[in-house]
Parts: structure tokens; sequence; C-alpha cells
């Protein structure tokens, strides 16, 4: 069955309203943003004896205090209220908003302007927790990784073109504070007429009681996010490690680009355009690298390009250039350039693959009743991270350059990366897979996310082809599985470590070894009553001759204690392929044989626990492969 791309979701009303209304937010967040720091720095504005330096630090602190001080609060707001109701109140607002822009703008009053970034970031802080809450009731699972990727595609697109269109309308003298007052007016507008096309997302904690008081609310937020579901948690470390990583470039690129690269100011919008354009593509290709699921198994292949060309970037320009003032084109034509803007493009890119995945993670396994609490405490943990970046790149640029603390910040990545995928291994292992998967086979896989519960006790049963099946069916479902494995395969040296990662649990036959048989039953049923789900081959055995063996009693006596719904899976085209048994009597060297071969993953309408038996389940994956063994 072919799946439309992410791109069909712009053609629905479920998703292209608030795609809009999102990115016509960010835009407009930018284009003041830039115009007030250009008429700080460059018109010599200054306020209580502080001067333009000091003014552009402040404005950078003033628009993300509200983070801190409201992310909690309005998280609240959006799991109690609809959604959709909210998002227009936070367009309203942007409106009262960039009205007191235009007037800051026609007075020339800094102080005003400053207040109005100040209420910007108390609006950001507010629409925050409703934009991500509300994608996972609009989209569907398999929509939420190409959904995330086109709104971070879109996020940073529009923070670029908003941060030049600010810069530009603000240098034309004598009219271009008028020229930005309008220009956020229109697109405050915009946003709200976007916005009244969100549909309704009801409120998934309407009863919740709002606690008021910012600072209690705040580390009671946090500490229900530490508790809480611990992949969730380290994904959001995840996200605000990636803020705190792109916050560093970003800050620096134009210093960078002036006294390391030697361009003027076209070349540090070059090197922001490259650095966006790589993010944009990356979070976009998301969606097709994780065959519409959530692969977390990008996040690693996103640290590790991060941190590859981020090293990469210091060796490709150490030092100072000894020309100054290039513009682009110069630059880009001058010998060695080339590598460093490929290493910006990929620094975005593999971003991307680092931090879409984190978004739909966090979406997806958040309980309902707290998902816009659970990432507003995300949005507060973020803005902390990107504080800490100022701070500590303040510091250290003192006995470090430009370069080195980039080289830094790189070999930071791989040591945070490493630590967070040795407390969830999990992360690690669906790399693992999802590398052994595309490049051994090409797959195709139908059904799973109809199919396959999103949440609550499931088990998953399928046809036993080759020592690859496990890693087949698990890379291809969003969630975990607790695979029950004989124990030889589960022993095997090299593919031991993921099956143990994944907690698989290992059997034995009763005539083989009866101890480790009930053990293994006694887990089934623990995973099962603590809403896990578990992955089982009934079989017994991997096939001898490609056909289905019969099933065996097990799977009844599984469900005889624990009757939870069985997804029934088929895998097609295994058979002959790599790690098949087929010709194992000829001692056929099996590397050269059916190399990335096109096989198919195919799964059923669960079966209810109570009515289902070893001969249903059997004959339902038999359907389901077909001839197409």
């Amino acid at each position: 069955m072919a799946h439309a791309s992410q791109f069909s979701l712009l053609k629905t009303r479920r998703f292209l309203p608030f795609f809009l209304t999102q990115a016509l937010g960010a835009f407009n967040d930018n284009v003041f943003k830039n115009s007030l720091v250009i008429l700080i720095a460059f018109q010599g504005a200054t306020l209580m004896g502080l001067g333009s330096t000091d003014l552009t630090i402040a404005a950078a602190g003033i628009f993300i205090l509200p983070f801190f001080l409201f992310s909690a609060t309005f998280g609240q707001l959006a799991d109690k209220y609809e959604k959709s109701r909210l998002i227009r109140a936070t367009k309203i607002l942007e409106i009262v908003v960039m009205t007191l822009a235009a007037i800051g703008f026609a007075t020339g009053s800094i102080a005003l302007l400053l207040c109005v970034l100040f209420l910007m970031g108390a609006q950001s802080s507010l629409f925050g927790p409703a934009k991500y809450g509300i994608l996972p009731q609009h989209l569907a699972p398999e929509e939420l990784v190409g959904g995330n990727g086109l709104i971070e595609s879109a996020t940073f697109l529009a923070i670029l073109i908003g941060t030049l269109l600010g810069g530009i309308l603000i240098a034309i003298q004598p009219t271009g504070p008028l020229l930005v007052s309008a220009a956020v007016l229109v697109f405050a507008v915009l946003g709200y007429i976007a916005s009244r096309k969100v549909p309704i997302a009801p409120a998934t904690a309407p009863d919740l009681h709002i606690n008021w008081n910012p600072v209690t609310e705040t580390w009671r937020n946090l500490r229900f996010l530490q508790k809480g579901n611990r992949s969730v948690f380290l994904s959001v470390l995840g996200i605000s490690w990636f803020w705190f990583f792109g916050a560093t470039f970003l800050q620096t690129l134009p210093g960078y680009t002036k006294d390391i690269l030697g361009g003027n100011e076209s070349v540090a919008t070059l090197a922001l355009t490259l650095f966006s354009i790589g993010i944009g593509t990356g979070s976009l290709l998301c969606e097709k690298l994780s065959h519409r699921t959530v692969e977390i198994g990008l996040v690693p292949l996103g640290a590790i390009g991060m941190t590859v060309f981020g090293v990469d970037l210091y060796f490709a320009h150490p030092l100072p250039s000894i020309e100054t003032g290039l513009n682009a084109l110069a630059f880009i034509k001058a010998d060695g350039n080339w590598r460093v803007a490929l290493d910006l493009v990929m620094i975005g890119a593999f971003g991307g693959f680092f931090v879409v995945p984190l978004f739909a993670l966090v979406q997806q396994r958040s309980e309902h009743s707290h998902r816009s609490r659970i990432i507003a405490g995300n949005n507060i943990l973020n803005a902390a991270f990107m504080v800490a970046s100022a701070l500590l790149s303040i510091v250290l640029l003192k006995f470090l350059s430009i370069p080195e603390l980039l080289l830094a910040t790189a070999i930071l990545n791989a040591a945070v990366a490493i630590y967070i995928f040795l407390l969830v291994p999990e992360f690690l292992m669906r790399f693992l897979s999802w590398v052994l998967i595309n490049t051994l086979y090409r797959l195709r896989v139908e059904g799973i996310e109809e199919h396959v519960p999103d949440e609550g006790p499931a088990l998953v049963v399928c046809n036993h082809v080759s020592f690859m099946d496990a890693l087949l069916v698990g890379g291809s479902v969003p969630r975990p599985i607790r695979f029950v494995m004989y124990h030889k395969i589960f022993n095997i040296p090299g593919l031991s470590w993921i099956f143990r990662t994944g907690r698989a649990i290992p059997i034995a036959g009763a005539k083989e070894d009866p101890e480790l048989m009930e053990k293994a039953f006694a887990e089934i049923d623990k995973a099962l009553a603590e809403g896990e789900v578990v992955g089982i081959f009934p079989e017994g055995m991997i096939t001898h001759d490609g056909a289905i063996n019969p099933f065996k009693a097990g799977v009844e006596r599984i469900l005889a204690t624990q009757p939870v719904p069985v997804t029934p899976m088929a895998l097609r085209g295994m058979w002959g392929s790599l790690w098949s048994r087929k010709d194992s009597r000829l001692r056929r060297m099996r590397l050269p044989r059916r190399f990335r071969a096109h096989i198919e993953l195919v799964a059923g309408p669960p079966i209810p626990g109570d009515k289902a038996s070893a001969a249903l389940l059997e004959a339902r994956v038999r359907e389901l492969r077909g001839d197409l063994a």
C-alpha cells in the first residue's frame, strides 16, 4: 500500500492552517527581533546608561525570561482548554503586541520596544505547549515524523527569512521603522486569519486545577518530567542539548564569518542560510529515512553527523583569513571555502535528523493528559540550555578562539550523546537495527501504524524465516517490543548485545531447560501486565523449507492469563534472502545471495485475546503472507 508523502499534509485542513499559523508567527517574531537588534546596534540606542552592546545582550535575555516565568502555567492552560481556541487567543495577543511595537518604533522608545520583546516571549511561551500538544491530536501516529519535519523546516526557514527582512526594512531610511511596523502588523493579522481555520482539539485534562504560582508549578512540572517516562525525559534533554548546540553556532556565526572567514555581512547571511537550509532539509528527510514511523534510530545518526562535521569545520578553517571584507561571491570562489559551506549544511542536516524524531517521540509517548505540561517543561529546559550556551560562550571566548569554541562544542556533543544513549540503550539499539535493516534489505512496511496499538499491552505474532526477523519487526514498530526468542539465538555473538539491550526474553523447550521456560512465561506475563508489547514467533523455530510451521500452543498459554489484543504479522520475500536457511545443507555462502533483497512486513487487524487461538493466528499469518515466501 503506497503512502502519501508528508507534503500531502499541506492539502489538509487538519494541518495546513496550523502550519501557516506557526510559520507566520516564527517569521514575524524574527522580523521584529532583528529590526530591534539592528536599531540598537547600528543607530546608537542607549537606555539607562547601557550602551548598544549591553542592550543587545539584554534583549536576548528579555525574550527568553518569559519561558522561565510562564511556560509551566501556560502548559496547564493547554491541557485544560481546547487548543485551537487557545491558539487563536495567542494570535490576538500577537496583534496587540505588534500594535505596541508599531507605537514603539514610531516614538523611538527603546524602553517600550524592550517591553514588547518581553511580551513576545510571553506570547511564544503560551503558544509553544499548544503548538506541540495539538499535533498528536490532529495527526495519525505515522504522520508525526513528517508533520514535525515540516514544522521544524518551516520554522528555521521562517527565522531565516524573517531575520533578513527585518534587517532590510529597518535599514531603509528614514522610513525603516514605519515599514517594520506595517510588516509586523500585517503578518500578525495574517497569522490570526490562518488560526481561525485550525480544527478543534479537545482538552485532554478539562478538570485540571490551575496552579497560578509560576515558581511552584515550574518545579512541579520539572519533577513530573523527571519522574515520568524515562525515554521522554531524556528526549527532552536531547532536544534542549540541540538548542544549546544550535545556539552556540548561531550566536558565533557573525564573529566567525567576520574574524575567521574574512567575510562581510553578506557572508554572515550566507552562513546562516546554509545552516538553516541544512536543518530544513534534514527535517524533511526524516520521514523518508524512518519509513513514516517515529524512528529514534536516526537520533544517534544525527549526533554522529553533528560531531563529525562540527570537527571538520574546525580543520576546514582553523585560523583567521588573511583577506577581509569578502562578499558572498568572493567567499565562495576562494579556495577551500566550499568545505566550510558543506560543513555548515551538513551540521544543520544532521541536526534535523537528531531533533525531529525526539520531538515526535515526546509527543507520542507522553501521557495525553499531561502532554502540554511536558512540552512546557521542555520549553523551560530549552530556554535554560540556551542561556547556559550564551554564558558559557562569553566565558570560553576569553580563552579560546571561535573555531576552538565550535570544536569544543562538537566534541562535547559526542560526550552528551554517548551519555544519553548509555542511559537509554533503546536509542543505540534502534540505530544499529536501522543500519542493519537498511544495509541488508529493501523493506516495505504495511499496516503497522494502523494495527499496532499506540499504548497499552499487546502481543505481536509473526512467521519465522531468518535470524534477522526480530530486528526487522522490532525496527519497524515504533513502540519498544519485548521479543521472546530461542536462547541460542539470543546468545548469538554480535547480536546478543542488541537483544539484551532490547530486553528480549530468552526461552527454551520444556525438555531442554524447563526452568528457563517457566521463567520466560513469568516474564512475559509481567511485561503484558505492565502495558508493554511482547513479540513472539509461535512456530518455535526458523523455517527450513520456506513454509510456515504449525503454531505452538505457547501463545494460548500467554493469552490465558493476559488476554491482550494480538496483532498478526507476516514477513514476505525473506526465504532465500540473507540469513535464511535456504540451501543451508549445501553450505552456500549467503552474503552474495539476495543482498539488498526486496522484502515486506505486513500487519493485519488485531484479534481480541479472548478469541485468539494458535490455529486462528496461524491462519491469519498465512493469509497475510500469501504466496510470497
